[in-house]
């Protein structure tokens, strides 16, 4: 089943977090990923907006978590955890009719 990555967060620094991407993308797409949205410039219709804003598509949940886990992953994920505030990422289940 289709699952996405919701993320949120404020980058705090712009010259680390220029470090991330390229990196993520890579690995993205090792595990048939893709990213479907990915705004610095969100319009808050409610709550308290973030500064980066993205959805992921993955296959299914298993390559979604393998990925998060993915020894590649790691030091990128430090560089992401460094260079933002406020993340919130959640992994949610594609809607069924």
């Amino acid at each position: 089943m289709t699952v996405y990555y919701i993320n949120a967060y404020d980058i705090t620094d712009p010259e680390l977090f220029a470090r991330y991407a390229p990196g993520v993308l890579a690995l993205l797409r090792k595990y048939g990923a893709e990213v479907l949205a990915s705004d610095t410039e969100g319009i808050a219709v409610e709550g308290a907006p973030r500064k980066m804003n993205a959805i992921i598509q993955f296959p299914s949940e298993e390559a979604a978590m393998t990925c998060y886990n993915d020894p590649e992953y790691q030091p990128l994920k430090s560089i992401r955890q460094r260079a933002t505030a406020n993340c919130t990422m959640v992994l949610v289940k594609a809607f069924q009719h």
